[in-house]
């Protein structure tokens, strides 16, 4: 998709150029031997070629797949014709050439530069989308910080909120979610593990935060069942029947409910709602 966009503007980017008569003068570095003859200038001269040459070489390596070979010619084109429409189409063209061989850096920091330059041009959308495409590859797993899912949530929430009508919308709304499931998965992970140890104010808090804020994740139905077997452990019996209650409503055919009212049943109780508590008002806002 953004191959064919790049070759499709080639020819109007080239028109352009030529309608400016840019030329790019190769800078001379003049030096002296110590007998006072001058040096061979040639072979201080940065040998140049057309923007439009290299762009379209630059396009035909990506398609070939020799991504290096792609990055270098952008780079080229940056390098040479700074001021150029082809400079700026290889900008974000390189960004993405980058993010292809996994140079997440390289390729976040030259989208930003291309969103810093220029804000308001069509390729803005996707630059920012870049950006978003870097963080989401290195999300880790659950057991480790998620500090990317984070960063993948910011820079795709941006791509929504500046470009609504932009074609990354439905991908960058899909990552979101999914980033947002990996948050969800690290706060479970984390509530587990107190839960294991028997710290179940700790536990609590954790699974708390995922019904409150990460209620639309698939990690909605274990935290409230998370929530029954830690209250009920605690002896806040109110509050466990509420959590199972809850579930049943939003999941009744759930595995995670049959095991939660199993285990309030060996106790002589039932799932039951407590208008007044938080679980209640929460679970309003489930959307599974």
């Amino acid at each position: 998709m953004v191959f064919e966009r790049a070759a499709q503007s080639t020819r109007s980017a080239r028109t352009a150029i030529l309608a400016l008569s840019v030329f790019s003068a190769p800078l001379f570095l003049s030096a002296c031997t110590s007998s006072g003859k001058d040096l061979d200038l040639s072979t201080y001269v940065e040998q140049t070629e057309p923007a439009d040459v290299l762009y379209n070489q630059a396009l035909a390596n990506m398609n070939a797949g020799r991504l290096k070979e792609a990055s270098a010619k952008f780079d080229a084109i940056d390098r040479q014709h700074p001021y150029s429409e082809f400079a700026r189409r290889s900008l974000v063209m390189g960004a993405f050439a980058n993010y292809r061989q996994g140079n997440y850096d390289d390729a976040i920091n030259s989208a930003k530069r291309y969103l810093a330059l220029y804000p308001s041009t069509p390729d803005a959308a996707y630059a920012q989308y870049i950006v978003g495409l870097c963080y989401f590859r290195q999300i880790r797993d659950v057991t480790q910080d998620q500090k990317e899912s984070r960063r993948a949530i910011e820079a795709m929430q941006e791509v929504v909120t500046r470009w609504p009508d932009s074609e990354y919308v439905d991908d960058a709304k899909t990552k979101i979610r999914m980033a947002r499931d990996q948050l969800a998965g690290k706060e479970m992970q984390v509530g587990r593990y107190y839960l294991e140890r028997r710290e179940y104010i700790a536990a609590v808090k954790r699974f708390r935060y995922v019904v409150e804020n990460y209620s639309n994740t698939r990690h909605i139905e274990e935290a409230l069942a998370r929530l029954t077997e830690s209250y009920y452990a605690m002896g806040l019996t109110s509050e466990a029947q509420t959590a199972a209650a809850v579930l049943g409503q939003n999941y009744p055919d759930s595995q995670w409910y049959k095991d939660s009212y199993k285990l309030l049943q060996s106790g002589g109780l039932e799932p039951r709602e407590n208008a007044g508590s938080w679980i209640s008002k929460a679970g309003k806002l489930i959307t599974g």
